[in-house]
Parts: structure tokens; sequence; C-alpha cells
């Protein structure tokens, strides 16, 4: 007679946990549970299943494609265990986004839909301001999520870091620099630069590296964001150093990034009221985002 295989809720629940948050620590502390018992889970769940569920990258767990597979099928099972104690009809949701135009287009609106699709139940309204707004908005509870890579700290707000990034070099497909697979400061020299304003504190790192290489580019423009330096490359004004996620996830038409030398980075974070907990919904969200952000050459899931 075959051995029975038993279900394991907390094994599931280790899984789901390590989806969301992609390390350990991050899954013991939704949990509540030591970084050791979720290891354990883990490893019991990969026993009875008879696959890898996680791989290590640079330091983090990755989940496979046995993971993916098996986190899609208790989407089914954790609905319903959230669905005993609710009411008998499908209660209307509302999960209310705000982010930046950097993250707004593209990549949060392609996010959006398939969290639209996957979600009928709930109403999704986005909308698209300053980073100084999105934090604001957080902190009077006007919103349940939001997305930047500015890190502003106030009371009221708390930021949930996502992913990092490292700086890279945005320039015409047809550069001459294109060639090289790392870009150095002193490659800046006496090339069109457009450059980030002064507000950021990447600026200053940035002016540091060339004063220190003896680059002297040419600065034709100043801009407050990321997006608006890869526009105007696109555009063939000049080259910029950006921080590329999530701009480099989309792709940019007669645009190519190449990684800069430096160890200048971004942190990209989602912002949410510390005052109350997540939202189903917004967690649900979040989670989906973490899970189908594609990877890329210059960012990483934190």
């Amino acid at each position: 007679m075959p051995r029975k295989n038993w279900h394991s809720l907390p094994e599931y629940q280790a899984l789901r946990a390590m989806m969301e948050g992609n390390t350990t620590a991050s899954a013991a502390r939704r949990l509540g549970l030591s970084q050791s018992a979720v290891s354990r889970s883990l490893s019991n769940l990969e026993s009875r299943v008879g696959s890898s569920l996680f791989e290590r990258d640079s330091g983090r767990l990755s989940p496979t494609a046995a993971a993916v597979r098996l986190n899609a099928r208790l989407d089914a099972l954790f609905a319903a265990l959230d669905d005993i104690d609710g009411p008998t009809e499908t209660a209307v949701e509302n999960l209310r986004l705000i982010a930046p135009p950097t993250f707004a287009n593209n990549f949060l609106v392609s996010h959006m839909a398939r969290f639209i699709k996957s979600h009928p139940e709930c109403y999704t309204s986005l909308e698209i301001s300053t980073s100084e707004d999105v934090i604001s908005g957080i902190q009077q509870d006007q919103y349940d999520l939001g997305i930047i890579s500015v890190e502003l700290t106030r009371a009221g707000a708390k930021l949930i870091p996502f992913r990092r990034s490292v700086a890279a070099c945005a320039m015409p497909v047809d550069h001459p620099l294109a060639s090289k697979q790392l870009i150095e400061p002193a490659d800046l020299h006496r090339e069109p630069l457009i450059a980030l304003s002064y507000r950021h504190a990447r600026r200053a790192q940035l002016d540091k590296l060339l004063h220190e290489s003896g680059a002297k580019p040419q600065m034709i423009a100043e801009v407050s964001t990321s997006a608006a330096a890869i526009d105007l490359v696109r555009l063939g004004v000049g080259i910029a150093i950006v921080s590329p996620f999530p701009s480099v996830q989309n792709g940019i038409e007669n645009v190519v990034f190449r990684p800069f030398s430096s160890a200048i980075s971004y942190q990209t974070y989602f912002a949410a009221p510390d005052h109350r907990p997540l939202s189903r919904s917004a967690r649900h969200f979040m989670a989906q985002v973490r899970l189908h952000t594609a990877k890329d050459r210059f960012s990483t899931t934190v």
C-alpha cells in the first residue's frame, strides 16, 4: 500500500512567504518564525514533492519553475482559507496604487493589467504623481501601496525594499561606446552628457568620479529623473548615467544600456502606511510584482 503523502499547511505557508520575500529572513518575519524553522519547512516540502524549489543566485534564493507551478496551484487553497471566516458573497475590494511616471508607465501598468485579470473582484486605481506625493499620499492613507526609488522617510509611511540596481550608461545604439561592455568614468571625457539635477545624491557621486578620473564631459542638459534623461538619449541628444530599472525591463527603441564602473547604486521601494497592516489586495499585488518582474543584468530583487 503506497504511503500517504500528507499535506502540510506550514510548509505551504513557508513557500508562499519565500515567493514574496526571496530570503528566509524576510519569510521568517512574515510568518513570525525563526529562519531555521522556515528553512526546515522548505526542505521538508522539497523532500515531499521530490523537486528542488529554490536555487541560490548571487546570495539569494530564486524560485525554480517547480516552485512557481506549485505556488500557482496553491492560490485556490489560500483563497479558500481567506474565505472561511469571511462573507458568503465575494466582497468588493479596493486597491489604490500611486507611483511616479518612471514606474507607472509601462512597468506598473503591465502588472496592474495582470492583477486585474486575476483579481476581478478587486477595484484597482492608479494615481501618477511625484515621489514626494507618493509618500504624502501614503502617509495620509489615501493609497494602499506606492512604489518609489527615492529614500524619503517620514512618519506614517514605511518603505519595503523591492529592487536594487547598479548605475548604467544609456546611449544611442550606434554610439561608439556601445561596443564596450563596461563604461569607465574616463570614457565620458568630452562626451555630451545629460545629467541629473543636484537634488539627487547620485549627481554628487558622479561629479566626484569624473573629477577623480580627470574626465570633463560636455554637460548639455540637466533633468530631474532618469526617465527624462533616457528620453533625451533616445532622441539623440547625448548619453546619460542613470538608474536602468525599470526602463531596461521595457526595452527602449534606439537606446542601449552598458554597466557603468562605479559604486553608484539605486534602491526601489514599495511604500505603505505604517499604522495598519497591508490589505490583502496590496499583499497580493506586491507578491505578483516580485514574482513576475523579469531578471535583468542591472538589478536584483531585495
